[in-house]
């Protein structure tokens, strides 16, 4: 019996090393391709590049975040999109993490919505101001036509849900009834309303996957909204499609398993 608790007490402390040490920074590329119906097929194949919950801070380096901005301008994506929580902690890493961002590169642009740990750090102003001088057009209940030729799809970017500021009707006022649109939110449960209104993806994070999985549980903990859509690619309802990716950072305590980071490459694809 002593010999099985020192084996479990042992792989217990391995564990720990591996997910404090390790897994956090095997930041990976997750490659999905999503076949939409009313995508125009001059916008067959278009590639979306994901980022989402930096938390850049006191868990996330500098170093860490510059690696992940490398690595998305590899990918040279068609779109960068990121699904807010660019910070954590303190107000002192908006302006740094934003001129990170500033070095995002894609043809059509790079696009962000806010998330809740984003009005948390409590400088609404900087972050807008920050993100604007840096190139990233953050989208606040609106919507911004995407044009191949003569066909357009439409990317959506709504407030935050938490703060109680998300207003879908809004930023579909202008988009007409049948377009593609491409909805981004920060929390993934959003995708609800969303199958209401008929949109045909949301991309989301917050939840992190849970950051710790276990093998046959599965997350140990998941934030609220961020419950029935927590990672990977689902449906809602008969049409709408919601993709929640597990982020790039990670919040206290500073630890992933079974759970690894992730840049997420969407390819856009005809049915």
């Amino acid at each position: 019996m002593l010999g099985a608790l020192g084996a479990a007490g042992g792989a217990a402390a391995l564990g720990g090393v591996y997910g404090f040490n390790i897994e956090p920074h095997q930041l990976g590329i997750e490659r999905v391709n999503i076949a939409l119906p009313r995508l125009p097929g001059a916008f067959d194949g278009m590639t979306i590049a994901q980022l989402s919950d930096l938390h850049y801070g006191p868990y996330v380096s500098y170093e860490f975040l510059a690696r992940a901005v490398q690595a998305t301008n590899a990918l040279a994506p068609d779109v960068i999109v990121i699904t807010g929580d660019f910070v954590n902690s303190s107000w002192k890493y908006i302006q740094p993490c934003a001129e990170l961002l500033g070095q995002l590169q894609a043809p059509y642009g790079v696009f962000a919505v806010m998330g809740n740990h984003d009005y948390w750090v409590g400088e609404l102003n900087l972050v807008l101001r920050s993100l604007h001088a840096n190139r990233v057009r953050l989208l606040r209940n609106q919507a911004t036509p995407l044009t191949r030729g003569r066909s357009t799809m439409y990317l959506v970017g709504l407030d935050d849900w938490w703060q109680n500021l998300a207003d879908l009707r809004r930023a579909l006022a202008s988009v007409p009834h049948n377009a593609c649109k491409v909805v981004l939110m920060h929390e993934p449960d959003y995708a609800d309303f969303c199958a209401q209104a008929e949109v045909d993806l949301q991309l989301s994070g917050h939840s992190h996957g849970g950051q710790v999985r276990l093998p046959f549980w599965g997350p140990l903990t998941l934030p609220r909204f961020g419950v029935k859509y927590p990672m990977g690619l689902a449906r809602v309802g008969n049409f709408t499609q919601v993709y929640t990716t597990r982020g790039v950072g990670v919040l206290p305590p500073p630890v992933r398993f079974n759970c690894p980071p992730e840049i997420t490459l969407l390819t856009l694809m005809t049915t």
